[in-house]
């Protein structure tokens, strides 16, 4: 339940993934026709069972901000538990929106709709059988889309000779340390801080990820990670995420200050 899963944080994919999941509501229910809809004239269906595709729209955007907060919960980590989760919140919450729908949109003067337990059971529960499938590959798809983009885009920190090197994603790394012949490279990996030493120098990494800052001539940060810039003892600093403290020299400074304005 705590193993990875596949995971897409871009809104606009999530708003993609509601548009394609009002139309197969849509579709689903002219196709069906459950809730006595076999009886609506042609005009009718394209007028009312287009709010149950909005109502399943308007659930998956309205719950998208659950999870960030499991993806915080989590330590940046999404997993088969989270996703759980998501799904089904998102369930409960459909729920209401379409019963809502129904009694006061499809049936509105109708004086004996369907019960709460009928339309729970017989009605919503066949749907949510149908319908959840394809939201969970959808899902899944587009986080895998997104996994293969971020592990085309990793950098590799190579160590000299026969030595190992480092393979990650650049807003992975958080900085790099020079350690007599080595590089001591702090990263995140699944959330969690470690560190490396890989053997080689910093200004061959420098050379090589351009994307980094130096700070001072023993260490190189990335950008990507900076919360703050504080004063111990009269000397600059800056913190990292992670609560890393880097320090700044008098010869990069200026550079560095200018970097975040």
């Amino acid at each position: 339940m705590h193993r990875n899963y596949p995971f897409d944080p871009l809104l606009k994919h999530h708003i993609i993934i509601a548009l394609g999941l009002a139309l197969w509501v849509f579709l689903f229910l002219v196709l069906t026709e459950p809730l006595d809809t076999d009886v609506f004239s042609t005009t009718e269906k394209l007028t009312y069972l287009p709010l149950y595709g909005i109502a399943a729209a308007l659930t998956y955007l309205l719950i998208v901000p659950l999870q960030y907060a499991l993806l915080k919960w989590y330590q940046q980590r999404w997993t088969l538990l989270a996703e759980i989760l998501f799904l089904t919140s998102m369930i409960l919450i459909g729920f209401l929106l379409a019963r809502f729908v129904y009694l006061y949109f499809i049936v509105p003067d109708e004086p004996n709709p369907y019960s709460l337990a009928y339309f729970g059971v017989s009605i919503y529960l066949p749907a949510i059988a149908t319908i959840l499938p394809m939201l969970a590959i959808g899902r899944w798809a587009f986080g895998r889309y997104f996994e293969k983009k971020l592990d085309d885009q990793k950098i590799e920190i190579p160590g000299e000779g026969t030595y190992e090197g480092l393979r990650l994603s650049l807003t992975d790394l958080i900085s790099v340390k020079a350690d007599d012949n080595y590089v001591e490279v702090c990263f995140l990996d699944n959330g969690s801080l470690k560190k490396n030493l890989i053997r080689n120098k910093l200004s061959t990494i420098e050379t090589l990820i351009p994307e980094l800052l130096r700070t001072h001539r023993s260490y190189l940060i990335n950008p990507y990670h900076f919360q703050q810039f504080k004063m111990d003892s009269g000397k600059l600093q800056i913190i990292l995420g992670t609560e890393i403290t880097i320090p700044v020299s008098k010869t990069y400074a200026e550079r560095v200050k200018s970097n975040f304005v």
